[in-house]
């Protein structure tokens, strides 16, 4: 069974989308330029590209799902799932290390790659459901809103979504309600690709070069994810745009 190029380009475009808004990020940290990222429109462009990774990871589910079923024909594909949704949620944890040391106070306790390691295991329970998939991510969701409007003083709750009072985060993508995303993903991919086949076809334009391009990103994101940081900040201290003084 095949990758599908629109599945990728949607990864793509994530991609994309994500180093803009951490350049912007950067820009705004170093004091290069005035925008306020924590809320308003860059705030919900942040989690506009969180949820699509999130979507497109759902998708992604149901298409390994069949695929691996085609070539084994064994249904029960848990380790799978749980190796695949570890080593995310390691990269994930190492984020939480690295943010701990270089900015302290704010670092990283659940963020991005966190909530898409959970997901990835959590999937596993709903991969072969559509429609308790659908109904379970609803379900994640609304429990989110829930979770969000309780403070705690302890941080033991917040990969949950249930907040602890005086912390803040950089980045933060607890359980409930993202991982309802990747669940509407999983529906969506049963819905767009019934055993894995899309009931769909679009004009095949994956040899242009922007949507090579995008393919090329969407199959690379996880270490795209990881450089791209360091990668701005070299940049920027190489042209002079960021300083430590």
């Amino acid at each position: 069974m095949r990758r599908y190029w629109w599945v990728d380009s949607l990864r793509g475009i994530a991609i994309v989308a994500m180093v803009f808004y951490h350049l912007t990020w950067d820009l705004n940290y170093f004091g290069k330029i005035q925008v306020n990222m924590i809320e308003g429109a860059w705030h919900y462009f942040a989690y506009s590209i969180a949820a699509t990774f999130l979507f497109v990871a759902g998708i992604s589910l149901t298409l390994s799902y069949h695929r691996a079923l085609v070539k084994t024909g064994n249904p029960h594909q848990f380790w799978k799932f749980f190796k695949r949704g570890l080593r995310v949620f390691g990269w994930g944890m190492l984020i939480t290390l690295v943010t701990y040391f270089a900015i302290g106070d704010g670092f990283v306790v659940f963020g991005i790659l966190h909530v898409i390691g959970a997901s990835i295991v959590i999937g596993y329970f709903f991969v072969r459901h559509k429609w308790v998939s659908l109904l379970a991510g609803l379900l994640f969701i609304v429990l989110g809103y829930a979770f969000g409007g309780i403070i705690i003083n302890s941080p033991w709750l917040l990969w949950a979504g249930v907040l602890q009072s005086g912390r803040y985060m950089v980045d933060y993508y607890p359980v409930f309600p993202w991982t309802g995303v990747t669940l509407l993903g999983i529906f969506t991919g049963h819905i767009f690709f019934p055993n894995g086949e899309p009931r769909f076809s679009l004009p095949d334009v994956s040899h242009t070069p922007a949507v090579r391009s995008l393919v090329y990103l969407g199959k690379h994101s996880l270490t795209i994810y990881l450089l791209h940081q360091p990668v701005l900040f070299a940049l920027l201290f190489a042209t002079g745009i960021a300083s430590l003084a």
